[in-house]
């Protein structure tokens, strides 16, 4: 099971966006999510989380917190934990562009209106809704369809 990263990064009540746009069969093509990756060799997830933050957006983050456990399994690719971190500090200036997409901040209010994977409602509502406790996700998707889905709060 791969380790990968996301991250929510939040100013003056936005979120950072990442428009998936920009690759050629990218399973996440045209959705909006947060940024991060994937683990590289030995890395933890912080490291993950720090690199793939300053690759993806020129961002350096000094205040993050860990937020939940997502594990993604899909008949579309290998299964996956995502370690889910929201951050609220960060120096630097934002990159004008990335590989990925297009980065934009996003009134949290409007988060949930952008097409995304149908599965990040169930961790983007406890963050949107200020919920601070820690917490797990499980979904299973077929194609781009969730059809099973777990959530526990700790």
């Amino acid at each position: 099971m791969r380790m990968t990263t996301l991250c929510y990064i939040e100013k003056d009540g936005k979120y950072l966006m990442l428009h998936r746009v920009k690759k050629k069969n990218d399973i996440s093509h045209d959705k909006w999510i947060g940024v991060g990756g994937h683990g590289e060799d030995g890395e933890s997830p912080e490291e993950c989380l720090l690199r793939e933050v300053r690759e993806e957006t020129g961002l350096l983050l000094n205040s993050y917190q860990f937020r939940a456990l997502i594990t993604f399994v899909s008949n579309q690719c290998e299964p996956e934990m995502m370690c889910l971190f929201t951050a609220d500090g960060f120096g630097g200036e934002l990159a004008k562009v990335c590989n990925e997409g297009e980065l934009e901040w996003v009134d949290k209010e409007k988060v949930l209106s952008l097409p995304t994977w149908e599965g990040d409602h169930l961790f983007l509502e406890p963050l949107l809704n200020g919920d601070k406790r820690f917490f797990t996700v499980k979904c299973v998707y077929e194609d781009d369809r969730l059809v099973e889905n777990e959530i526990a709060f700790y």
